[in-house]
């Protein structure tokens, strides 16, 4: 079982330490691991994918972790020229990967790499999506500004009324995937909503979905690249096409034979 990490990373410089003594560590350590199937890891592939940062990141990546690539556990590093945003990142990244389960994770750590294996766990071997959840009732939050977590929960709380009350959180970027759900399921959003897109696309195409309660944590370095208002509209746009779906496909089961 090879096993794909997909990291996208837009002005992370200074939080290439922290991948290198937080992540690679708990990433290395998957191998020989066993999933809940019963498949042992044998690879680990890591995708860096670097979205057009205007600092060092792209340089900073292939010096400090180029070396550590291995038949085992190789290392890839793709290239935006230019800030495409993060739903093209998780496109370009997923392209790249090869395994038949792949991860995607932020780059900075606000949900921490040590709970990897945790979530990993939860891919049991009827499910196609795992899925971190701060909002799920044994989740958390850790020093993330009030007003995010409002429009974040207040964002989850649409989908789940529109979609399926049992998912809490529909945000997060912390995710397990098995490679069919990445073959079938295509997503169109180059922002934030590129994630909740493809998961709610997923949900509709019948794959099934389960939740990792995690602690959401607030950045160590750096600032959050998410543009509020932007992000906003993206959902409500989608929200929006949902709602009208979901509408359409009640009047088709209530019409008269």
């Amino acid at each position: 079982m090879k096993i794909s990490i997909v990291v996208p990373c837009f002005n992370e410089e200074d939080n290439i330490e922290k991948l290198g003594t937080e992540f690679f560590p708990v990433a290395e350590s998957l191998i020989g691991s066993t999933l809940p199937d019963g498949d042992a890891v044998t690879t680990v592939e890591v995708v860096f994918v670097d979205d057009g940062s205007k600092d060092a990141t792209y340089h900073a990546l292939k010096t400090a972790f180029a070396s550590r690539s291995s038949q085992k556990f190789p290392i890839k590093f793709e290239k935006h020229e230019v800030n495409r945003g993060l739903g093209a990142a998780i496109r370009t990244g997923l392209q790249a990967s090869t395994g038949e389960i792949i991860l995607t994770t932020d780059s900075d750590g606000t949900y921490k790499f040590e709970t990897i294996p945790a979530l990993l766990a939860c891919l049991q071997k009827n499910v196609d999506v795992v899925t971190a959840s701060p909002y799920h009732p044994d989740g958390e939050v850790v020093g993330v500004p009030g007003y995010r977590i409002f429009l974040s929960k207040g964002s989850s709380l649409l989908y789940r009324i529109l979609l399926n009350w049992n998912i809490y959180t529909y945000t997060a970027l912390f995710r397990g995937y098995r490679r069919r759900v990445v073959e079938q399921v295509q997503f169109e959003a180059d922002d934030y909503l590129a994630g909740t897109e493809f998961m709610v696309k997923a949900m509709l195409r019948g794959f099934k979905v389960v939740e990792f309660p995690a602690a959401l944590h607030s950045r160590v370095f750096g600032v959050s690249k998410a543009k509020l208002w932007r992000t906003i509209k993206s959902h409500l746009r989608f929200q929006y096409k949902l709602l009208l779906h979901r509408l359409h496909l009640r009047s088709m089961f209530s019409s008269p034979a």
